[in-house]
């Protein structure tokens, strides 16, 4: 079981990287490492996507030369 959590926050810090093109890419890519960053620490899966759906989002819109 350890091992599955690694992996999955690995994916989840993988998923980071991937900022998206739109407004809704990213959202869907930031709710995406926050569920699976969630899942893999024991947290609230909800609160991690809303939370990584803003931290994408705001991240993509402030450093936009890096998405």
């Amino acid at each position: 079981m350890q091992l599955h959590k690694w992996i999955l926050a690995g994916l989840a810090a993988a998923s980071l990287t991937a900022c998206g093109d739109t407004f809704g890419e990213q959202a869907v890519l930031g709710a995406g490492a926050g569920a699976g960053t969630a899942v893999a620490t024991g947290g609230d899966i909800t609160t991690g996507a809303v939370l990584g759906a803003a931290a994408n989002v705001a991240y993509c819109r402030q450093y936009p030369s890096r998405c």
